[in-house]
């Protein structure tokens, strides 16, 4: 290695080498936090440029010797061309002078996108069912202590920082602090969990400050944070949807029912018993004492109106009857109407209160003295 040897560093200067003076500016991407410019062991008066929206770190010999404006600067660092190299050739091409400059976003960053890793837990109150919730948004930063950033987050060694790679650092702060206040929230709802969008502004206040907790003692604030979603699993939701339509669909139709009874009203009764009386009386295999006792028992929940009409019906066949059969004799004055006992009978068939056997005897030992 020649006496005056060239450090290495040397080839991130323009032409490759290092100059009595050079011009020192940030030369890394936009969507960069933090940029450590290429060119190190600059010789002293070397300029500083400084844009607008950044901030510069100049670091000399391991320690933060002053963080920058925007503006222009000459920097004093000690390194001297020929001096330098001379020390170089001493400490196998190193600098002895190390001087390095970090330059740092001032703006606030791009919008950063963030979502919980897993569900929140949660109680629906109003349904007694339990579900889960997951969270989405977003957040900005601003770097407003540049010389903490740089020590507490990147260290010396990290050439740059990409504002997407901040959630690596956080995730496990971020994720506690979102899920333990929107937990709160939720659990302490008295409504469904369906429909909250109304409340993700309320609720992005509430998490702001205690992210921007994280944040600080890293040297960052949080500049905005948004929930841009809050997803309730609805599959719990959907069964319930299901019974209730179904529980409307019924209603509705009883509903029509009645309203059709109401139109119609007695003038149906009478029909419906006449039909059942003439079908009865015209077909005598149309299922028995049985069939003619539930046929009679509809007649008088239909409209009360069975008796006057069997009694106009079944007289004709009386009269036809007399000319064969003697005449049976006459009930007693306290004999109870007939056709009030097929009703009960009817009623008690339908409640189970008596079986389908002693129905049937009952029905034709009362028909027997009609």
């Amino acid at each position: 290695m020649p006496l005056f040897g060239r450090n290495k560093n040397e080839s991130a200067f323009v032409n490759g080498k290092k100059h009595l003076t050079d011009v020192i500016k940030n030369t890394g991407r936009g969507e960069l936090l933090i940029w450590r410019q290429p060119e190190e062991d600059f010789n002293t008066h070397s300029t500083l440029v400084v844009m607008p929206g950044e901030e510069a770190i100049f670091i000399k010999s391991g320690t933060i010797e002053q963080v920058f404006d925007n503006g222009t600067y000459h920097l004093s660092t000690e390194n001297y061309p020929f001096i330098s190299r001379l020390r170089n050739a001493m400490s196998g091409g190193v600098s002895s002078f190390n001087c390095v400059v970090y330059f740092v976003r001032k703006a606030d960053s791009e919008e950063i996108l963030w979502g919980s890793q897993s569900p929140i837990q949660v109680r629906d109150k109003v349904w007694g069912i339990r579900t889960s919730a997951r969270v989405r948004g977003s957040y900005k930063v601003r770097i407003v202590n540049p010389a903490i950033f740089l020590e507490k987050l990147i260290g010396n060694n990290v050439p740059f920082q990409k504002q997407a790679e901040l959630t690596k650092y956080f995730a496990n702060e971020f994720q506690g602090k979102i899920k333990s206040t929107i937990s709160i929230f939720l659990n302490g709802l008295t409504q469904e969990l369906i429909g909250l969008d109304a409340y993700l502004e309320d609720l992005s206040t509430q998490v702001a400050p205690k992210i921007d907790e994280v944040f600080a003692s890293y040297g960052l604030t949080c500049v905005t944070f948004a929930l841009a979603g809050l997803d309730i699993d609805t599959t719990k939701y959907d069964a319930i949807d299901e019974s209730q339509i179904g529980a409307i669909a019924k209603g509705k139709l009883a509903q029509g029912d009645k309203a059709v009874m109401g139109i119609l009203g007695e003038d149906w009764g009478k029909q419906q018993a006449a039909n059942i009386l003439t079908n009865l009386s015209n077909n005598s295999g149309a299922g028995g004492v049985a069939a003619m006792g539930a046929g009679i028992g509809m007649g008088v929940a239909s409209g009360g109106v069975v008796g006057d009409m069997s009694k106009q019906m079944m007289s004709p066949l009386s009269t036809a009857a007399e000319s064969k059969e003697p005449a049976k004799p006459a009930a007693p004055a306290d004999q109870p109407d007939d056709m009030a006992v097929l009703a009960k009978l009817k009623k008690m068939l339908a409640a189970s209160l008596i079986t389908q056997e002693q129905y049937d005897a009952k029905v034709a030992e009362v028909l027997d003295r009609m």
